[in-house]
């Protein structure tokens, strides 16, 4: 396998979706949802503790050292979440916010059950289902991952690897 159809199949793995417009629906709302809780862990915003806060809390539950896993956790939210909402390497964002969801489930919600009125993980389920999905789908319509598909998909040599794979056939 050559370097250019190395290159064409991560573009297209990374950027080629299937979703539609659907995508587009879910990842707007699910990626404002996941950005406005990360900023909430980063800065305080929304009612939040910010990173100090957060990282102690994180440390009372066992996850050590805190102020490095609010860290982790908040910027997996916000810059994750705003790589959703814009459609921006949006199956990479998707991965790492499914996973900072199913941490969530496991080290916080899971002893509470399933109903959120009890602090339970159906929160945190619904959204690593909706972050699953976009990891599969793609983003969709409308999204800044079109349009990296398509430049990566334009000039010279993308131009030679689609020739080369012609003459081939």
């Amino acid at each position: 396998m050559n370097t250019q159809n190395a290159q064409s199949g991560l573009n297209r793995i990374l950027f080629q979706s299937t979703g539609g417009i659907g995508a587009l629906i879910l990842r707007v709302p699910v990626g404002v949802i996941l950005a406005a809780h990360g900023a909430q862990k980063l800065f305080g915003w929304f009612g939040g503790y910010g990173l100090e806060g957060t990282g102690q809390w994180m440390a009372s539950i066992g996850l050590e050292p805190g102020f490095l896993m609010a860290l982790l956790a908040g910027s997996a939210e916000f810059f994750g979440g705003l790589a959703l909402a814009l459609g921006l390497l949006t199956r990479p964002a998707a991965v790492v916010t499914a996973f900072t969801m199913l941490v969530a489930m496991f080290s916080v919600h899971a002893g509470n059950g399933l109903f959120m009125s009890n602090n339970g993980y159906e929160y945190a389920l619904t959204l690593l289902a909706a972050t699953a999905s976009l990891a599969v789908t793609g983003a969709g319509s409308f999204a800044l991952d079109n349009i990296l598909r398509d430049r990566a998909g334009s000039g010279p040599r993308a131009e030679l690897a689609y020739a080369g794979e012609v003459t081939a056939r």
